[in-house]
């Protein structure tokens, strides 16, 4: 890779070399999943932010996990122009949720900068909530993504059939992304049939990923979309690092590899992408 912005837990400025930043410069890409509300940023959130802007990474969806978090997403959210969030639960505290959990989400639906619903789906591998428990919350969510018109972020791990099942139920009603991709090219295929996205985080920088490379080369470009999952899954050659959105440059440069595209088409197509599913504008002052 021939960027590495130097990602800091402090104030300290990113080490970022001006003539490859330049490169850069020319594409605008947006992270589509990242957690800027959890404690990983708490010191130094303005920072990564600005991080971000220096390599055009110019629009950020950050993602709600927990109804308890929601109120504080939206609100940071409103307090930045480069931010949208989503509001929803993930299925591992599916547990907490109760038969008013559609009633919630339809409420916070309604506020701005709010664009999407979830991250919500079916984690079958770590089981921290039960299935049937996990089930229910994410027909919830996808009750409310009919009825409000926005789109789901879908996680599923080890629940693929299960998954597939519930988003087919509504398949001509609901539209969506199955985030942080690493499934199957049989869940890709499904998923695509469906209508939904299918995200890439850093996981394809990963040595081992030549499952998922193969599978991002039969993605349709129309319906690729990056993202970092921030601060999980820091891409080569930051990988093991506290992830942010920055270092999406790394994901996005092996995707533009793997289609065979420049890097400016790449970035104009999944920003287009991005606009498309979730219903928004470019915010042409981030230009």
């Amino acid at each position: 890779m021939p960027f590495c912005p130097k990602a800091k837990n402090s104030s300290t400025e990113a080490n970022i070399d001006e003539g490859l930043q330049k490169r850069y410069s020319a594409c605008m890409f947006i992270d589509s999943h990242c957690h800027l509300s959890y404690d990983d940023y708490g010191d130094d959130l303005e920072q990564v932010i600005q991080r971000a802007l220096d390599v055009d990474i110019k629009t950020m969806l950050t993602i709600c996990t927990k109804l308890d978090e929601a109120r504080s997403i939206i609100k940071l959210a409103q307090s930045r122009k480069e931010l949208y969030c989503s509001v929803g639960v993930h299925p591992h505290d599916a547990e907490s949720t109760d038969e008013n959990l559609a009633d919630a989400l339809k409420t916070l639906a309604k506020e701005d900068k709010v664009i999407a619903l979830g991250e919500t789906g079916l984690d079958f591998y770590y089981e921290h909530s039960p299935r049937q428990k996990q089930t229910q919350a994410f027909k919830d969510h996808i009750q409310v993504a009919k009825e409000t018109g926005l789109p789901l972020v879908v996680h599923t791990r080890d629940a693929e059939e299960e998954t597939i099942a519930c988003l087919a139920a509504e398949r001509s009603n609901i539209k969506g992304v199955i985030h942080c991709f690493s499934g199957t090219q049989d869940l890709a295929d499904q998923s695509l049939d469906l209508g939904f996205y299918i995200s890439i985080s850093g996981i394809v920088t990963f040595k081992k990923a030549d499952e998922l490379r193969a599978i991002v080369k039969n993605v349709p470009l129309e319906r690729l979309l990056l993202e970092t999952d921030a601060p999980f899954l820091a891409p080569v050659p930051q990988r093991g690092k506290r992830n942010e959105p920055a270092f999406m440059v790394h994901t996005a440069q092996v995707v533009a590899d793997i289609k065979g595209v420049p890097l400016e088409e790449l970035a104009a197509i999944t920003s287009k992408n991005f606009y498309t599913l979730f219903n928004v504008s470019p915010n042409i002052s981030n230009h």
